[in-house]
């Protein structure tokens, strides 16, 4: 693509200078106005000459007009050659580091087959080699997994395959040292996006597995002076289609939601489709990240790589305010069926499911539909890896005043790369989840409230039986009490886990519970 462009761009200025040429050649060739024998034989002096010779100045100045619109045309066009010039440009100063990091990686596994090569036990598949960002994680993941072991003939082998299969699987909640995780950056005109970027870049653990591409809409030139001066550090793309959106009369107002479902669909394609990665971290331009974000989702790929009940993994958790969170538990970890959204992971795969019906406008409520989240979750911590700061935006700073400002943020670097997650897998999870949650004694609101005959921490469990009854009981203990097709913030199962005045609450429906009632909206 690059060399297609670049000989575009020569063809272009090849045709420019010839053109200029051709003009200057033919305007010197010509003779001046009022000579003789021009002007198809009339002589100067009499009144026709003269209209004939303003005749033939006004064809000069129309010929000179249109050689300077033609001129200012092909400075134009060339002007925007140069702009996708250095735009590629900068794609391949990445594109070369991936080669780099992928060179490597071929040197260590030559390496490794060596020392390996007189064992011959048994036998792994070599580790298709990230030489582009076009590489399947799914398949990297699969061939460092997989193993070939000889064909079982007693019972004690079978048993042993069994074992070691059963490991594999195990395997599949450590993380790839080879998976490469971009961070897409959805940006308009907010010059704050330096505070995001700042973290991110301080941060960030590896500019090779972790690339940082900032997407910009709204086409506002302040913020694009300052996502360019952080240069060869991130890579900076601009949405083309700046138009305003054709909406019905009583959505003109929500025009900005339009424009950012537009944004984010493209933005999305460019990171799966040109830059081809397998997965993507997506943040907003008001979002400040936690010192392990990286960490955080490095460990966790493998695991939504691997289940298929799982679609994202977030850094946010919607009732993560100081006083709901349990400040000693920065390792704590959720299965949530509420998509929470700020600051997570989205695999291509999922993106090829969504992409064909993307909404034109409230996307993220659009993915909360059943029809989206088909049963599946999210992975969600016990203190948020991101907080916003953005108080401006299509929301008017609302939601911001009354909640998002007082999100905590985690300070703890938590080493979830080194930590056994394996628990987050449904099958695990879902079992040890609700057995602690139904053990819990059942309390009433008024004991947590007032009594002082609870004794210790928790957990307790609150019990709600119809929507009004939750929004009752959450804004009373002082959890969000809003639901989208029927799920609570934060629910899984119907489950709601806080700390509410030092206690672990957990607020649920009755045991045996089996569905979200949509109506609960």
């Amino acid at each position: 693509m690059v060399r297609k462009k670049g000989s575009l761009i020569l063809c272009g200025a090849f045709l420019f200078v010839a053109w200029n040429a051709l003009l200057l050649l033919f305007l010197w060739g010509r003779s001046p106005i009022g000579r003789l024998g021009e002007g198809g034989g009339a002589e100067p002096g009499a009144g026709e000459e003269w209209g004939a010779g303003k005749a033939k100045m006004a064809g000069a100045n129309g010929l000179a007009i249109e050689v300077i619109r033609l001129a200012e045309e092909v400075e134009s066009e060339l002007e925007t050659q140069k702009k996708l010039l250095k735009q590629i440009q900068s794609h391949r100063e990445l594109w070369e580091q991936q080669k780099e990091l992928g060179k490597r990686e071929s040197e260590n596994a030559k390496d490794d087959k060596n020392i390996e090569e007189p064992k011959k036990t048994q036998q792994f598949p070599a580790v298709p080699l990230n030489r582009k960002i076009v590489d399947d994680t799914k398949t990297v993941m699969k061939n460092a997994l997989v193993v070939t072991p000889p064909h079982p003939d007693t019972d004690e082998e079978k048993a042993d395959q069994k074992q070691e299969m059963s490991e594999n699987k195990v395997d599949l909640t450590k993380p790839s040292p080879q998976i490469i995780i971009p961070i897409l950056v959805i940006a308009c005109d907010r010059v704050t996006v330096k505070r995001s970027l700042d973290k991110l870049i301080q941060y960030r653990p590896s500019p090779e597995l972790f690339p940082i591409i900032v997407s910009q809409d709204c086409g506002h030139a302040d913020t694009a002076r300052v996502i360019g001066s952080y240069g060869s550090q991130i890579t900076h793309i601009s949405q083309p289609d700046l138009a305003d959106i054709p909406v019905r009369p009583d959505h003109r107002k929500f025009q900005g939601y339009y424009k950012i479902a537009r944004h984010y669909r493209w933005a999305l394609n460019q990171v799966f489709n040109v830059f081809a990665y397998s997965t993507v971290v997506i943040v907003e331009d008001d979002l400040e990240v936690a010192p392990d974000f990286f960490e955080y989702f490095h460990a966790l790929y493998p695991i939504l790589h691997s289940d298929p009940t799982l679609w994202c993994v977030s850094a946010w958790n919607d009732n993560g305010r100081e006083g709901l969170v349990d400040p000693g538990k920065a390792d704590l970890l959720y299965r949530t069926d509420f998509f929470p959204g700020l600051g997570w992971m989205l695999l291509k795969e999922v993106w090829a499911e969504l992409e064909p019906k993307w909404p034109k406008a409230f996307w993220d409520d659009w993915m909360r539909h059943p029809e989206q989240r088909k049963e599946r979750s999210c992975i969600r911590p016990e203190i948020s890896r991101t907080i916003t700061f953005g108080r401006k935006g299509v929301s008017l700073g609302q939601f911001f005043d009354q909640y998002l400002r007082y999100i905590k943020l985690n300070i703890e670097l938590v080493p979830f790369t080194k930590l056994d997650l394996s628990y987050l897998v449904r099958e695990r999870y879902d079992e040890d989840f609700n057995k602690d949650v139904y053990s819990a004694p059942l309390v009433k609101v008024e004991e947590l409230q007032h009594g002082r005959s609870l004794k210790g921490s928790g957990p307790f469990r609150v019990q709600y039986s119809s929507r009004d009854s939750f929004k009752v009981l959450a804004r009373n203990l002082g959890a969000m009490d809003d639901l989208k097709s029927g799920v609570p913030r934060t629910g899984y199962r119907g489950i709601v886990s806080f700390i509410s005045r030092g206690r672990r609450i957990y607020l649920a429906p009755h045991e045996g519970w089996t569905k979200y009632d949509t109506s609960w909206s």
